[in-house]
């Protein structure tokens, strides 16, 4: 081979490698570019303001538009929870003041001299105001906990405080029925949002009242390598196997307690808080022998 032939092919040899060079330079700008969008995305501040197309390969152009609707829907989203926010403020404004009215006005009815029959009337139209305003109370908060308004800030700390806390509100309740309200002592920990993960375990606590006619409701704490489990026991009413994967339904309530006030929100909400805090709800029951919750917190 002659030596303009040698150097044809180290020309070529050459000029492959420039392409070569030149490609892949390009793609490394290509991918750096994806990159620096997908960190403005996730910081919420990507924009198509300065955005040249011709300095763009065909992905990055696909990427970028995907990424502005992405963007725009995001901002669609805030917008709506602002709308719902809003909404949710409103009706419990605008309720509270008339329901307040209707409990007021009942408690000066019943201390009037009436009736027998009109004091009966007086005494069911109390009753209806207060579990009214137990409803609009608890849709507010379910509404604003599944629309990510109201924020869990789950942290680390012992269980013992937030058991006795329920105990001390539930004491004189079960009292009143004839009840014996207990609770062990324990040492474990977890992490959990103090005021709403004591929101779920009265609303455990308040049915295991409220569906047991005599006997003992235990709550105790037991701690696991990677999570603690809070137990609720009661020798009430039991729940039927086939009923146990529907209590924790909202507005669900078994055929054998609708004589009994409720409107089985609470156990939804109970749920919903726990599940927000990366823990779970599990029943165990036998129909005339009492039930078990068990509440697992990470920790």
């Amino acid at each position: 081979m002659n030596k303009t032939g040698i150097v044809i092919i180290l020309l070529c040899f050459l000029a492959a490698a420039a392409v070569v060079l030149w490609e892949r330079r390009k793609a490394r700008k290509t991918m750096e570019e994806i990159e620096r969008m997908l960190d403005a995305a996730m910081t919420g501040s990507f924009s198509e303001t300065n955005f040249d197309e011709s300095q763009l390969s065909a992905l990055e152009t696909k990427f970028a538009h995907y990424l502005s609707a992405a963007e725009a829907s995001s901002q669609n989203i805030a917008q709506e929870k602002d709308k719902i926010k809003t909404l949710i403020a409103d009706i419990s404004h605008q309720t509270k003041t008339p329901i307040a009215n209707l409990l007021l006005y009942s408690e000066l009815l019943m201390e009037e001299t009436l009736p027998a029959s009109a004091k009966a009337n007086v005494e069911a139209l109390y009753k209806q105001s207060e579990k009214l305003r137990f409803l609009i109370d608890s849709l507010v908060k379910l509404s604003r906990l599944e629309n990510g308004i109201i924020s869990l800030f789950p942290q680390q700390a012992a269980l013992q405080p937030l058991l006795e806390s329920v105990v001390e509100q539930y004491a004189a309740k079960a009292s009143e029925k004839g009840l014996s309200l207990q609770m062990q002592d324990t040492d474990a920990f977890a992490v959990f949002d103090f005021k709403w993960t004591a929101e779920a375990l009265a609303n455990i606590v308040d049915n295991a009242i409220k569906y047991t006619e005599h006997g003992t409701i235990t709550i105790s704490a037991v701690s696991y390598e990677m999570f603690a489990r809070i137990d609720i026991s009661d020798t009430g009413l039991g729940i039927p196997e086939t009923e146990q994967a529907k209590i924790f339904a909202r507005f669900y309530r078994s055929n054998s307690v609708q004589k009994q006030e409720g409107v089985g929100i609470g156990l939804y909400l109970a749920r919903q808080i726990i599940s927000g805090e990366g823990g779970y709800i599990k029943v165990a029951s036998v129909p005339g022998k009492g039930s078990t919750f068990s509440i697992f917190l990470p920790k």
